[in-house]
């Protein structure tokens, strides 16, 4: 498998979460120590002012820790999982408009990984998560709707082709939405209108499903092509080292 990732911008982001959850924790710690001053309407103002933004920001630097810090990151855990049963894919992470796509033979897929806690269960498009106490509001990124991500990304993705790839009529785009947090099993997502499981799941279910027909070779091409357009300067190097772990 071919793994092409924009590592210039997970180190910008990386370090932007660090700064953001430093600034978050510093505005936090000084909404506290105002609190035990000689208390005025203008103080009890910067209290709420300085309480806000460390909460904005440490909110910041939970969603982009959770993406670029935390290890492993999710596009690892995805290359990690995928690499068997995708030998003849190619990764893209964060070089298209979906932060994560493969490309393979019979079509697209669009990985939509998720770090929660918490009971998660979902019915169609409606998806709930339970169990987090105070966690809700501090430590923990909301669930939000995975689904809409997941079709969002694909909007994205086939506007992208669109543009860069016109030839291509019928662009066969599929998602998978992740979970990624090894410790939590406690989701019921059998009933999720696109596909949903805990990461340890993936590749057994791959295996399972029905071989696709490729895709004409003309509309692979072009996608290729259009795909490695965002990628030409990481292409020399990905290529080189997948041939060497063959």
């Amino acid at each position: 498998m071919v793994i092409l990732r924009d590592d210039k911008r997970i180190a910008r982001l990386r370090r932007v979460s660090q700064i953001t959850s430093f600034v978050g924790m510093g505005a936090l710690l000084a909404g506290l120590f105002l609190v035990f001053l000689p208390n005025t309407a203008n103080l009890f103002f910067y209290q709420l002012l300085a309480l806000f933004i460390g909460w904005m920001l440490s909110q910041i630097g939970i969603y982009l820790g959770n993406r670029y810090l935390r290890e492993p990151r999710p596009d690892e855990l995805l290359d990690e999982t995928l690499k068997k049963v995708a030998r003849n894919g190619r990764f893209y992470h964060y070089l298209l408009p979906a932060a994560h796509v493969l490309l393979i033979p019979s079509g697209i897929v669009v990985f939509v990984p998720k770090y929660q806690a918490g009971n998660i269960s979902v019915e169609g498009d409606k998806w709930k998560q339970s169990g987090l106490g105070l966690r809700r509001f501090f430590g923990q990124e909301r669930l939000g709707n995975p689904s809409r991500e997941a079709a969002l990304s694909i909007e994205a993705l086939a506007s992208f082709l669109n543009k860069n790839a016109p030839s291509v009529e019928e662009v066969p785009i599929a998602a998978m939405i992740v979970f990624t947090a090894k410790g939590n099993k406690n989701m019921d997502l059998k009933n999720s209108s696109i596909p949903a499981m805990h990461y340890t799941k993936v590749k057994g279910y791959l295996r399972q499903q029905k071989q696709e027909a490729p895709m004409p070779e003309a509309d692979y091409a072009a996608i290729k092509a259009a795909f490695d357009k965002k990628a030409s300067h990481l292409l020399a190097e990905a290529e080189s080292r997948s041939e060497e772990e063959e």
